[in-house]
């Protein structure tokens, strides 16, 4: 397992899951509610893999340039940060247009149905 995450379990969990995580999550939410498109999401989620890897070779003394850590850091930080950008647009959504749409489960929306 610290072969594929590149460090030990809590250092990932820390690092990645609480650090980075909340570093995502608050990167998506920024985008969705301004409407930004994801390209800028995936961009911004790839430097935090980068700053994630640095943090955690300074500091834990992990290796810097383990490409199959990097891939599973930046994957996670990718899910949390989509997740929070779906969201956080949806919501934009729908407090823009309830007209339009209704919620839809968690992260999806439906046409609101007029009767006419």
């Amino acid at each position: 397992m610290e072969n594929i995450i590149g460090s030990s379990v809590p250092v990932f969990i820390g690092m990645t899951l609480v650090l980075f995580g909340f570093a995502a999550y608050s990167t998506g939410k920024a985008l969705g509610t301004t409407w930004k498109p994801v390209s800028h999401l995936v961009f911004y989620v790839l430097l935090l893999g980068i700053g994630d890897r640095f943090l955690t070779f300074a500091l834990f003394e992990a290796p810097l340039l383990s490409l199959p850590a990097y891939i599973v850091d930046t994957a996670v930080l990718m899910l949390i940060g989509l997740a929070s950008y779906k969201f956080n647009r949806n919501a934009k959504m729908l407090s823009q247009y309830p007209w339009l749409y209704e919620r839809s489960g968690l992260f999806g929306l439906k046409e609101r149905r007029t009767q006419v």
